[in-house]
């Protein structure tokens, strides 16, 4: 599985998920799951069902890293108690693909093979993926007990929907990989932003000119949609407004898409109020060109050069530091090229922020799309700490531990 610069979290290092797999075509897909895990630095043991044996085998879990893996109860020279161990080790358990005879196992306790017997014995969080036939799926005994586990506490990965391996179209279909890692991933996570709300903003704006052009900048929104998962992963009720970037981001995570600086500052002021802690990442345009209007211009009809009007845009940072209540915490960005901790400092004052983020958007390894971040964090408390180049969801991370912890 190849991660997007802004979902590269490797910080599950002395973290374990157990994955359980049943018979089912998509059995071949959890080997993405497993390498998505590893990818973070978890470790990952598995069960196999003995359907699941029919389609992938032990070896190739071993093979990619999984360990130990399990295929079947009791088996000789193997730890007699594995039935109970991934409740001993594991932090998280999944089921993916979850098959209909392994749900109507888990929601009425019954443990005759190895997986039903870790996961009856197993009190950690568990995540369920189902994939089968639509009509198995549909049937009214698989969906209470589909009730039933997510009544109990299990977090559901819902099946998509289209063609499936019989011919048949519908919904049952296994979750997108990405999906399944990542509710996997914050069914590891400690839940220390449980209950905030959250706003970031991210990406650039657009600003149109005539028809075809516009003025922009190259931010990529990496930054900001890193921040964006982690915090979701953390716990909080993430809503994000983008610019015309394309992020994959969780379905859980509210997304409002908008074009320009007028209609990112009205999304996010109209959402301000409702929030308890704000992190604005997006290189928004701080000016706007004054329209030509809604015909191409032609170049011909500027030989002699040409001027444009440009138009200040409202500051989104500062609007929400002026209506800030007690209780609210506001993070801002400070993309500059130079006298980065000075301009930090005097933006942190003038936007009444909490917290500033200032980094460098020259040199190698620049802020504008790239992987990586160099930072100076400025505090209205008095912190100031320097990192060093950081994966930008390291950065992320970081940013809200100083929020979620001071």
């Amino acid at each position: 599985m190849d991660l997007a610069p802004h979902l590269r979290f490797s910080n599950y290092l002395g973290r374990r998920a157990h994955l359980g797999v049943c018979g089912s075509v998509a059995a071949y897909k959890t080997l993405d799951i497993l390498r998505g895990l590893l990818k973070c630095n978890a470790s990952v043991s598995a069960t196999l069902t003995a359907s699941a044996q029919q389609f992938v085998t032990p070896l190739t879990f071993e093979a990619l890293g999984a360990a130990p893996v399990y295929a079947g109860m009791f088996p000789a020279g193997i730890d007699t108690f594995g039935h109970l161990e991934p409740a001993q080790n594991a932090d998280a358990l999944l089921v993916a693909p979850a098959s209909a005879n392994t749900l109507a196992k888990l929601a009425n306790g019954l443990a005759d093979d190895m997986l039903s017997s870790q996961a009856l014995a197993f009190q950690g969080p568990v995540v369920l993926a189902p994939a089968m036939n639509t009509r198995m799926w549909q049937a009214p005994a698989t969906q209470e007990n589909w009730a039933r586990l997510l009544g109990r506490g299990c977090i559901g990965v819902l099946p998509g929907s289209g063609a499936m391996a019989c011919g048949e179209e519908g919904q049952g279909r296994l979750a997108e990989p990405l999906d399944i890692l990542f509710a996997t991933l914050r069914a590891m996570t400690k839940q220390d932003m449980a209950g905030k709300r959250v706003l970031v903003n991210l990406g650039p704006t657009r600003e149109p000119w005539d028809a075809v052009r516009y003025l922009s900048n190259a931010s990529s929104g990496t930054m900001g949609g890193a921040v964006a998962v982690a915090a979701w992963l953390r716990g909080a009720e993430v809503t994000v407004v983008t610019g015309p970037v394309s992020l994959w981001l969780p379905a859980a995570i509210s997304r409002q898409c908008v074009t320009t600086a007028q209609e990112m500052f009205t999304a996010c002021t109209d959402l301000w109020p409702g929030m308890d802690m704000a992190c604005l990442t997006a290189a928004v345009a701080d000016y706007r060109p004054k329209p030509y209007g809604e015909r191409k211009f032609k170049k011909a009809s500027a030989e002699a050069g040409l001027n444009i009007e440009l138009l200040p845009n409202p500051d989104i940072l500062k609007a929400l530091g002026a209506c800030k209540l007690a209780g609210q915490t506001l993070v801002g960005f400070a993309a500059e090229s130079h006298d980065l901790e000075t301009h930090a400092r005097a933006k942190l004052k003038a936007k009444n922020l909490d917290l500033i983020v200032a980094n460098s958007i020259v040199g190698e390894g620049g802020a504008f799309d790239s992987p990586v971040n160099a930072v100076t964090v400025i505090g209205s408390d008095g912190r100031l700490e320097t990192w060093p180049s950081l994966p930008k969801p390291e950065v992320a991370w970081r940013i809200w531990d100083i929020v979620s912890n001071p």
